[in-house]
């Protein structure tokens, strides 16, 4: 080729090709924050007014059927105005058992929160021992399906026995009634370790204390907070039954007198604020587990 004709093609080729600041740098278009704010608001929306509108519904229906003459429960509106001082004051103390729906939820949850963590604790103790030992599986399961069919109420009788005293009763029995779901999931997610998992440890040389808190823990994190989970509705469910037979302080107990009492309003409200604190207790379990296990666990 001639130089003149390799000139002449260089100089086309430079022609062709843009100079560096004609370059036009494409940008991921941001989203406007209002578009932002919309979209969180539909979301929002769409998991709040199904239930509104549900609920809703729930209220009319039940007005209209129970404010005919002789129905035997009262319709919302007798029970916001018989309840009115228990919603606006929950903190009265007028001594005794005569305290505000505040105190007897309260004296409630004290018990739970002690009973549930004892259950907790021993639980995954008993749950670990029990997947990774073939011996042990042998030995305590079969006792513990036995133990976690007996319904919580049975052994009150017998933890009132053993303690004399309402309070260490029914903690033993939300203990009682709550660990079996620990164990029996905290035993399943211990042997769902994938072997890959023990050979690692194996070859790394990772003692039993460090194999427990850095290979079986987050591995079975997300059959643990199952249990978990599954544990904490019973450990609320235990407590309002024990405690309307041990008396004292306490939402079960409330709900007891106010039947003794024919206060079916009271009850109404008390079954309310139960319903929503059992919710608030499960989500609060729930959302633990989605921290700990990074949602892997179910929400």
């Amino acid at each position: 080729m001639s130089m003149t004709a390799l000139k002449s093609e260089t100089e086309t080729v430079t022609a062709l090709t843009p100079p560096s600041s004609a370059v036009v740098t494409m940008r991921p278009k941001r989203q406007p924050r209002a578009d932002k704010y919309i979209k969180n608001a539909r979301e929002i929306a769409a998991r709040v007014i199904p239930p509104l509108i549900v609920f809703t519904l729930f209220m009319v229906i039940w007005e209209l059927l129970c404010r005919r003459s002789g129905s035997a429960l009262p319709p919302p509106s007798k029970v916001y105005a018989d309840t009115k001082e228990l919603i606006f004051d929950p903190f009265f103390d007028r001594g005794g058992i005569d305290k505000g729906l505040f105190w007897h939820l309260s004296a409630s949850l004290q018990r739970v929160a002690f009973g549930y963590s004892l259950a907790a604790v021993a639980g995954i103790a008993l749950g670990t021992l029990v997947g990774q030992s073939v011996w042990a599986m042998r030995g305590l399961d079969p006792i513990f399906q036995v133990l976690r069919t007996i319904p919580p109420l049975a052994w009150l009788p017998l933890s009132l026995a053993a303690f004399r005293d309402g309070q260490p009763s029914a903690i033993f029995v939300i203990f009682i009634t709550s660990i079996w779901p620990i164990i029996i999931n905290t035993a399943v997610g211990i042997r769902n370790i994938p072997q890959d998992y023990r050979n690692v440890a194996a070859v790394v040389q990772l003692n039993p204390l460090e194999f427990f808190t850095k290979v079986m823990l987050p591995s079975a994190a997300p059959y643990i907070f199952t249990g978990l989970r599954i544990g904490i509705g019973l450990s609320w469910l235990a407590i309002i039954a024990a405690e309307m037979l041990i008396g004292g302080v306490g939402i079960g107990f409330f709900i007891w007198d106010a039947w003794n009492s024919s206060h079916i309003s009271e009850i109404i409200l008390a079954l309310f604020y139960v319903g929503i604190i059992g919710f608030v207790l499960d989500r609060m379990i729930a959302g633990l587990g989605r921290i700990v296990t990074h949602g892997t666990s179910a929400g």
